[in-house]
């Protein structure tokens, strides 16, 4: 922006210079002819800082865990499964899934994958759906486009035998895959493998491998019922969207031919995900025996409460304000006191709806908006509380309490079945 109006700005204000005619005098135009340019120039020059300010090119924390991290994208299709947003009887549901892994060190130097998609393109078309979703002009997000991230794309598998328990992300209704990626970068270089999923027709953009784009179709209709209604069947989608890939990431640890091979511990899993993506890792739990924990960023859960949920449970949330949706405390709270297994109910101070995301390393620091932590700190907290949760969960001897550690982020409420 700044240097478009330093481009600019010479031609605005060429009436005010004086022209040289050929053998007449040198006339001057009206100098009022110059101000509607000159003003939208110097416009641009002060926004430019202030842009640049309030959008930022995101850089993203270092990992602090032992291990370097690798991505990779993968398309998979469900043959079992009709894609229920097409009138196509063949179409089958197609999901585009992104890989954080623990990876070997990569030599110094080397670029990190591309933050919003695999092609300078495919970013370039996430960041202007993620835009027009938001009612911003698309040129805001020109610097998220481009930035790149800590993993290096195709990196070699970390060496030794351990393997890896997997975490499967549900992104919020017109988000992308790549939303929580200082989070999926973060648990990655502990030793998880993360796979976070593109929901067509309900993600903000999806580019699929034969370059075909799939834009979001879903969207509220003012009426509450039938949102919720709405709200519900979108759910359920995501959710068996999640069964799936676990699915599939079971097939492939023992794809002797696939890097991963033998190195995913598909025994040890967990849902997660931000807004409608944690209803559905809900809802996925429910359904599926394999899931053996679950983390909502902030989501307000939809669907049927039953079954009752059997595993433990992370909610992480922003503090209840007036303009909280009052249905949501207590169907989170009946959520969570339904459980068998014990429930962490964590309320983060200073968070806002979208500081359980990337967004606060690239949006204005609102506090309304992404909150009052800080361009890395939510970021950093939301990892640093999702790894307690996960290590007292899912590593080799679970078992370990990690309400000791998570009241650390803010205030802890604990549900233990059997204590009233």
């Amino acid at each position: 922006m700044l240097a478009g109006g330093g481009a600019v700005l010479p031609f605005a204000l060429v009436p005010l210079v004086r022209r040289r005619g050929s053998g007449r005098a040198a006339r001057r135009a009206p100098w009022w002819l110059a101000l509607p340019g000159a003003a939208a120039c110097l416009g641009l020059v002060a926004a430019g800082p202030v842009a640049a300010w309030a959008f930022p090119a995101p850089v993203f924390p270092a990992p602090s865990g032992p291990y370097a991290v690798g991505t990779r994208v993968l398309q998979w299709t469900d043959p079992d499964r009709p894609e229920t947003f097409t009138a196509d009887p063949d179409d089958r549901r197609t999901l585009v899934v992104q890989l954080w892994y623990p990876a070997r060190e990569s030599p110094a130097g080397t670029p990190g994958a591309p933050y919003l998609g695999r092609t300078g393109a495919e970013a370039r078309t996430v960041a202007g759906a993620l835009a027009a979703g938001a009612g911003l002009p698309g040129f805001l997000f020109d610097d998220a486009a481009r930035a790149r991230g800590r993993a290096v794309a195709g990196a070699p598998v970390a060496d030794g035998a351990e393997r890896f328990p997997v975490v499967l992300f549900s992104p919020g209704s017109g988000g992308a895959r790549t939303q929580n990626t200082a989070w999926a970068q973060e648990l990655a270089s502990h030793g998880y493998l993360v796979a976070a999923l593109d929901h067509p027709y309900d993600s903000a953009a999806v580019v699929l491998d034969d370059g075909r784009t799939v834009r979001s179709a879903t969207s509220s209709t003012g009426d509450r019922d039938a949102d919720e209604e709405l709200a519900a069947d979108w759910t359920a989608v995501r959710a068996a969207d999640l069964g799936f890939v676990l699915t599939r990431l079971e097939g492939l640890d023992h794809d002797g031919a696939d890097p991963l091979a033998g190195r995913l511990d598909t025994g040890r899993v967990a849902a997660a995900g931000h807004s409608m993506g944690g209803a559905a890792a809900l809802q996925a739990a429910r359904r599926d025996a394999r899931i053996g924990a679950v983390i909502d960023l902030d989501g307000f859960p939809h669907g049927p409460a039953a079954p009752e949920l059997h595993q433990p449970v992370l909610a992480l949330v922003q503090e209840t304000t007036p303009d909280t949706d009052p249905r949501y405390p207590p169907r989170l709270a009946a959520a969570l006191a339904a459980d068998t297994a014990p429930t962490y109910r964590l309320t983060v101070p200073g968070a806002a709806h979208l500081s359980f995301t990337d967004a606060p390393l690239y949006l204005p620091p609102v506090p309304s908006l992404v909150g009052s932590l800080g361009r890395t700190g939510a970021p950093r907290l939301v990892a640093a509380a999702t790894l307690a949760f996960l290590d007292a969960t899912l590593r080799p001897a679970p078992g370990g309490d990690p309400a000791g550690p998570l009241s650390a982020y803010g205030a802890l409420t604990v549900h233990r079945p059997g204590t009233g």
